[in-house]
């Protein structure tokens, strides 16, 4: 292998070597010599637009954009001149100049990148005051916030969702002064081919975009006596929470985040977990159904909301293949509104379901019409994890001082299994331990199935049960499940499982998560520390598999009948129907 030219140069006199093709942004970098950025967002959106991290090169006119300029040999360059900073503050005031100043009331406020550049070049005034361009805020979708008022033309959303999902939503549209980022024909997003992934909201540096608020509902149901709330938990969100109040990212917090909960005034604090367990039983069920019966194979789990919304409107020629179960906290919601509310004596209708996900898909997926049993629907309010936070911030509790707690029983107990449905994998690891006792009658000699693992965004592997050899495929992100949709619509796949997820790095990803700079995105991996933390939560589990949970084996005994049995297909799985990428 030839080995790599490397280039010197000197950045703000200091000496630096890097590999030749390496940017002044990224060699400055690595010598900890920090230039600001915009709308650079690593691996995704390198455009150098915005223009924020401009540098003096010796011997050349003008500004060199750091973000895109590569290295030459013996290159001297100032990042911290007089010109370049009074530059900056030029273009910040310009940008700043058409941005609706609201951060008082911006859910981004504290956690924005414009506002923090606007701190670091101390603004204390506005020299370019002048027209502002005015756009409607779009929030008729159930999931999407659009205030492009906020929206500073970084392109970061764009790229996500086109280069990354491969879904191509948004783009800039008009010219000029009038330049927006909108959809085609400049329709809602609940109108396009936007499967609410949420994943432009995580790239977003402002308050452009963000989750439809679901707070509200919350609380008036909270203060309303004749009302009996629960709260549920998704995995994902116990090991990100944390990060909303300074914690280590990756920390797992379950216990205080019960104990916060609890405090805020709901009834009762259940782990969705549980209703993960209930998915595999029902998911496994059915796949060794189909695998015995050759039948619609590969079998496709259906747990995300984005995915799922992305192959109805894509690919209806495949939605014969997806599982028929519900996602885990719609599950869980059938089972609380039905087992749960009879043995409590509970009024159905006076229940009132809270699900904190790690997700904005799943506020669009609980008010879907086959999320309805018995005329109600199994989950009434979704919030994400920073919808969480804000309400924590808001009781005045002090998050990290808490005491842990328990969540209540009997449907708080989980597996590990139900753990790691948090991350990319986790659904085909958990499935897999069950459907391998199942099948060969005996314990598994290992339980952890390492294949289905990694950050790779398409894992393919031959699983051996027994004497069958089991071909599977995890894909995360649908820029990856696309790569395995044309497969199976060509024909060309040999798999009988397939796991994907509408998020990178699956739920620990999703567009509900805290939200991350793009400095920190460069120097810390969110998704490996969040996603060991789920491991961790597996391996120190009591049971890590689904069907030796008792709470679950007690439910199917007394109410659900066998998995996969008549009641349970009436509560806990679903059906699916081609939709129309635009309906307009």
């Amino acid at each position: 292998m030839t080995e790599m030219k490397q280039i010197h140069l000197t950045i703000d006199g200091k000496k630096v070597v890097v590999p030749e093709g390496t940017t002044i942004l990224q060699a400055a970098r690595q010598a900890n010599i920090d230039i600001p950025t915009l709308c650079f967002l690593k691996e995704i959106n390198e455009v150098g637009d915005c223009r924020m991290c401009i540098t003096e090169v010796e011997g050349r006119r003008g500004f060199a954009t750091s973000c895109i300029q590569k290295v030459e040999e013996g290159m001297v360059v100032h990042t911290h001149s007089p010109a370049v900073i009074e530059a900056r503050k030029m273009i910040l005031d310009l940008i700043l100049s058409n941005h609706h100043r609201e951060c008082l009331t911006c859910t981004r406020s504290g956690n924005c990148e414009l506002q923090e550049l606007a701190i670091k070049f101390n603004v204390k005034g506005i020299r370019y005051e002048g027209a502002r361009s005015e756009h409607k805020v779009d929030d008729l979708s159930p999931s999407i916030v659009r205030d492009f008022n906020k929206c500073i033309l970084c392109r970061r959303c764009v790229s996500a969702c086109k280069k990354v999902q491969k879904i191509g939503a948004i783009d800039v549209i008009n010219r000029g002064f009038s330049s927006c980022i909108s959809t085609v024909g400049d329709h809602s997003l609940n109108d396009v081919n936007c499967t609410f992934c949420g994943q432009c909201i995580e790239a977003c540096p402002t308050g452009a975009l963000h989750e439809k608020d679901s707070t509200e509902i919350v609380w008036e149901k909270l203060r309303d006596e004749n009302t009996y709330v629960v709260v549920q938990t998704a995995p994902a969100v116990r090991v990100a929470l944390g990060e909303e109040f300074g914690m280590p990212i990756g920390t797992n917090v379950a216990g205080k985040m019960v104990a916060a909960l609890k405090r805020l005034g709901f009834d009762k604090v259940f782990d969705t977990n549980t209703g993960a367990d209930f998915t595999i039983m029902e998911e496994g069920t059915e796949f060794i159904k189909r695998l015995q019966e050759n039948d619609n194979l590969p079998m496709i789990t259906s747990c995300s909301p984005g995915w799922v919304k992305y192959i109805e409107m894509n690919y209806p020629e495949n939605l014969p293949h997806l599982s028929s179960c519900k996602s885990p906290h719609e599950m869980f919601g059938a089972i609380l509104k039905t087992y749960y509310a009879t043995k409590q004596n509970i009024n159905p209708e006076k229940l009132f379901v809270v699900s904190v996900m790690p997700c904005i898909a799943k506020k669009y997926e609980r008010q879907k019409d086959e999320m309805k049993d018995n005329g109600l629907y199994d989950v009434d309010a979704v919030i994400t994890t920073r919808e969480l936070a804000r309400m924590i911030k808001q009781a005045n509790i002090e998050f990290v001082e808490l005491e842990d707690e328990g969540f209540d029983n009997p449907m708080g107990e989980a597996t590990g299994a139900g753990a790691i449905f948090g991350v990319t994998g986790g659904v085909m690891e958990a499935a897999l331990r069950t459907v391998s006792e199942i099948l060969t009658n005996r314990p598994l000699e290992k339980i952890e199935f390492e294949e289905v693992r990694g950050q790779q965004g398409i894992k393919r592997a031959t699983i051996h049960i027994g004497e069958k050899e089991i071909k599977v495929v995890v894909a995360h992100g649908l820029g990856n499940a696309k790569t395995i949709m044309e497969e199976i619509k060509s024909g060309k796949a040999d798999y009988q499982f397939v796991e994907i997820m509408a998020c990178p790095g699956g739920c620990i990803m999703g567009g509900g998560q805290p939200i991350k700079s793009a400095k920190i995105q460069e120097t810390v991996d969110v998704r490996k520390k969040r996603a060991q933390a789920m491991y961790t939560i597996d391996e120190k589990s009591k049971i890590r598999e689904s069907h030796k949970n008792p709470v679950l084996q007690k439910i199917y005994q007394e109410f659900l009948g066998e998995p996969g049995g008549h009641l349970a297909h009436e509560l806990l799985h679903t059906t699916y129907k081609k939709m129309e990428k635009y309906r307009f």
